[in-house]
């Protein structure tokens, strides 16, 4: 846990205003490579840079990327990707295959909120599951019938998130894992 901490607070030191590429990104974008389908209508909620998001353009019919950071919306936009400024799935219409989410998964102390854009991309809430399970009771009503949904989650709250995800009725499963010095990040592939 002291691991952690000292990793948080180097991350809130740099204060950048977009999400910067970590291992969770590239989790996520493994993950969504496998899954990925040509016929695919993707969505990837809280796209940051656009990392995931300009290596799967191309890949699939239609993709979308959000963000609820306008400087995230603004990098997504130069790199040529079709993007919205979101919370969520708040304003977007219509129905996805696959969505895609790296929510934020960790539980910021108050005396580490600043209220900036990066805080929003990294602090999940209570118990660091919060956005998350409000984007999955979203999800819902956005997923195509067969429709997968790929989502990251640490191991410092997967137990948690797994009692959320089947309260809600999602079957679930593992499908990629990456081992860090202070925590283990999971690739899930979560369907009705």
């Amino acid at each position: 846990m002291k691991d952690r901490k000292k990793f948080r607070q180097k991350f809130l030191r740099r204060l950048p205003t977009v999400y910067e590429v970590a291992e969770d990104s590239e989790l996520l974008l493994e993950a969504a490579m496998e899954e990925v389908k040509e016929e695919d209508v993707v969505i990837e909620i809280g796209a940051g840079s656009g990392f995931v998001s300009e290596k799967l353009k191309g890949k699939c019919k239609f993709l979308l990327a959000t963000d609820i950071n306008p400087h995230a919306a603004k990098m997504c936009k130069e790199k040529g990707l079709e993007v919205v400024i979101a919370d969520l799935f708040r304003g977007i219409k219509g129905k996805f295959t696959l969505i895609l989410f790296n929510p934020p998964y960790l539980e910021l102390e108050e005396e580490e909120k600043v209220g900036d854009w990066l805080e929003k991309a990294i602090d999940g809430g209570r118990g660091g599951i919060e956005v998350s399970v409000e984007f999955l009771k979203q999800a819902k009503e956005k997923l195509k019938e067969n429709g997968r949904i790929i989502l990251i989650s640490s191991s410092h709250n997967f137990e948690r998130l797994k009692e959320e995800i089947e309260k809600l009725g999602y079957k679930f499963e593992v499908v990629k894992k990456r081992k860090l010095f202070f925590e283990e990040l999971y690739a899930l592939k979560i369907q009705i």
